[in-house]
């Protein structure tokens, strides 16, 4: 009798199982191409020589340049003036009168003090004007050499006098010291007895405005 052999039949995965298995590959392929799409772009440095600027650092949070040099920070500083008020003014009359410039100087500062309190809201009045820009152009030529102090010291008493006029009664006499010390100025400082007459007429001048700054009474 001959030998039959008999094989077991093997078992053939379902296609149903194949399915499944080939949209599981389907769907996770479809998810990391969606995130990839969907992702920031990063900032990536163009190639040298391209001519693409670089984008700018984000870290900063505004673009940034290059920050100016010590130097020019300081140069930037000493073009803007300290402004002059009337304690700078009594401070520098009581300075150094043999200093050459001590009569410019001080004209100078007498200049600023009484343009910026000529120019206030309750000073407005034809006359402190018209003695303001006489006092501006008597002024114009301080740094010329040669050029006399007198016209100067002469426009600012004046204004200073019309100020007074305006609503400050009570330093008519100061003002009239001022006057006095006006007259005997000849508009030089080489002389010590020029000096001490220059000095003379800035302090005063400098009590003056200082009162003149405050409200009237």
């Amino acid at each position: 009798m001959a030998d039959i052999n008999i094989q077991r039949k093997k078992n053939t995965p379902s296609p149903w199982l194949l399915l499944l298995v080939v949209l599981a590959v389907v769907g996770i392929g479809a998810y990391f191409l969606f995130r990839a799409e969907t992702a920031p772009p990063t900032d990536v440095p163009a190639p040298a020589g391209s001519g693409i600027p670089a984008p700018p650092d984000s870290t900063t949070g505004a673009e940034t340049g290059p920050a100016p040099a010590p130097d020019a920070v300081g140069d930037m500083a000493a073009e803007a003036p300290a402004p002059v008020t009337p304690s700078v003014l009594a401070a520098f009359a009581k300075g150094d009168a043999s200093q050459p410039t001590y009569g410019q100087e001080g004209l100078r500062l007498l200049k600023a003090v009484l343009v910026d309190l000529a120019d206030r809201a309750d000073l407005q009045d034809p006359t402190i004007q018209t003695r303001r820009d006489d006092l501006t152009s008597a002024t114009s030529r301080l740094g010329e050499p040669g050029t006399s102090l007198r016209p100067g010291f002469v426009a600012a008493a004046s204004l200073i006098q019309a100020i007074q006029q305006k609503g400050y009664p009570e330093q008519e006499k100061a003002v009239r010291q001022l006057a006095t010390l006006t007259e005997g100025l000849s508009g030089r400082n080489t002389t010590a007895q020029d000096q001490q007459q220059v000095q003379a007429y800035f302090q005063q001048a400098a009590e003056l405005v200082q009162a003149l700054s405050e409200p009237p009474r």
